[in-house]
């Protein structure tokens, strides 16, 4: 898979590509990250990126010429069908979004700055608008390396064991299980016992029971499409729930 990114402040994104297993894929040939400075394509003295609003208003925005000009010059590493800005008003990433995304061969992300770029760059050039959440920061570099990393998770062979992935949260559309390893007892806090049991049913049933508990009070918005066992297991977690009011009772 191919991800070309365009920014302001590659230096900002070119450390992070070497680290981890997003550095190992890389390594692999299993991805493959492209870093283009937007500034390399303006033309004057100062390499001037940004200009005031019409308008009026208070910072400055990305012109068009150097953003097309840097996509532009992606045309045979890159197909360009699908350019994505990062931006606060873009749709907010999501596991189904990044596991779309995983499936096409290269993506473009752009990296806004300022107050954010021309609208003209929005409206004709940009395919989609992605958001990482509901907060600003002070530019798109941080957002792309979160689309990267999410997407790489998603690509045979970068994640050993695909289990691993599976079990992440929001893969089945749920937070993820509570997770132990050694030691068994810590300050008198113990490991469940059905995990070090070996029942392999036994602790897939407790992992998905416990991940709907999780979900019900972190996230309940998630709770939906749920499998017949899922209604099962909720209505255990209710009973166990309403039991030592009932104990408690004279």
């Amino acid at each position: 898979m191919r991800i070309d990114i365009l920014t302001l402040f590659p230096e900002l994104v070119e450390g992070a590509l070497t680290a981890g297993l997003l550095g190992k894929a890389i390594e692999k040939g299993i991805l493959d990250v492209g870093v283009t400075n937007i500034r390399d394509f303006a033309h004057d003295r100062h390499r001037t990126v940004d200009d005031e609003p019409y308008g009026g208003g208070a910072g400055m925005v990305m012109q068009c010429a150097p953003i097309y000009e840097a996509v532009e010059s992606l045309r045979g590493r890159n197909s360009l069908e699908r350019v994505i800005l990062l931006s606060p008003r873009g749709r907010r990433l999501d596991q189904p979004m990044v596991r779309a995304l995983a499936g096409r061969p290269d993506m473009v992300l752009l990296c806004a700055r300022y107050e954010g770029v021309d609208e003209r760059v929005s409206s004709d050039l940009v395919t989609d608008e992605i958001s990482i959440g509901d907060y600003v920061l002070s530019g798109g570099e941080l957002p792309a390396l979160v689309v990267v990393e999410a997407v790489s998770r998603m690509l045979p062979g970068v994640i050993g064991d695909w289990e691993s992935v599976e079990t992440d949260s929001f893969f089945s559309g749920m937070l993820g299980p509570p997770q132990y390893t050694r030691p068994p007892v810590f300050r008198g806090m113990e490991v469940p016992a059905v995990l070090r049991e070996g029942n392999h049913a036994a602790i897939a049933r407790w992992r998905r029971k416990e991940a709907l508990r999780v979900t019900r009070a972190r996230r309940p918005d998630l709770l939906v499409n749920m499998t017949e066992e899922d209604k099962k297991l909720l209505a255990e977690l209710a009973l166990e729930a309403r039991t030592p009011e009932r104990e408690n009772e004279p």
